[in-house]
């Protein structure tokens, strides 16, 4: 469902969620909350890791030259599951043009740390307010072929008041289902042949939505990271 194509609002459907909501746990219920702080790094200090996809990209982008970004994760509660907050990027853009995103961009000399990037992007490309979003950690960074080392930071929204999208970066907003996407039966893995070599990404189809490449691995990463908590 769109939420914004400018300024109205709305709310997934998360009909039929409710099994996977109860196989990964996952809910707006203290217990909930807090497998997703737990399976996250802690806001305290950037993860001390590479980004967790390298080896798949190391023949384009040397990590010595990745650039920093980061990206705004947003969990909305919606009754007693959560959506995530996704957007479609317009159609003129250089990089990415029409591709499902999370909000975000590149970490700029006056941002304080990835969280205050993410956030100040988020506000920047869809009109939401920091104050409206409670960052609680980290996800694995990500290497892009684009040239970027991208921190996810996961941040959970109250209410969702209305946006406002940039007009020029962003054509749509809309949430899925965290159930939908975290679960493994909507998840696979697809190839590609790019500069010489075969290229593996993930990809999450929700409804008319393809979502795949970077927010798709960044999905994964999180349904990874839930999984270790059970190990």
């Amino acid at each position: 469902m769109v939420l914004d194509d400018g300024g109205g609002t709305g709310a997934p459907d998360v009909r039929g969620a409710a099994d996977a909501r109860s196989r990964n746990g996952l809910s707006c219920e203290p217990d909930g909350l807090a497998r997703l702080r737990a399976a996250a790094w802690p806001l305290g200090a950037v993860p001390p890791v590479g980004p967790w996809n390298l080896a798949e990209l190391e023949d384009l982008v040397p990590e010595a030259g990745l650039r920093d970004a980061a990206v705004l994760v947003p969990l909305v509660r919606r009754g007693d599951a959560l959506g995530l907050l996704l957007t479609r990027r317009t159609e003129h853009l250089t990089h990415h043009a029409g591709q499902i995103s999370f909000p975000g961009g590149r970490i700029e000399p006056a941002d304080a740390d990835p969280v205050a990037a993410a956030l100040r992007e988020s506000e920047e490309e869809i009109g939401l307010r920091p104050e409206r979003v409670e960052p609680i950690g980290y996800l694995d960074p990500l290497a892009t072929i684009t040239g970027f080392r991208v921190m996810p930071v996961l941040g959970l929204i109250d209410a969702l008041p209305p946006l406002r999208l940039d007009p020029h970066e962003v054509a749509a907003a809309f949430e899925v289902p965290l159930a939908h996407v975290l679960d493994r039966a909507h998840q696979r893995r697809e190839a590609r042949e790019y500069r010489g070599r075969v290229r593996h990404y993930h990809v999450i189809p929700y409804r008319e939505h393809r979502i795949w490449g970077a927010t798709a691995a960044m999905i994964v990463n999180l349904a990874d990271r839930l999984e270790r908590l059970e190990r």
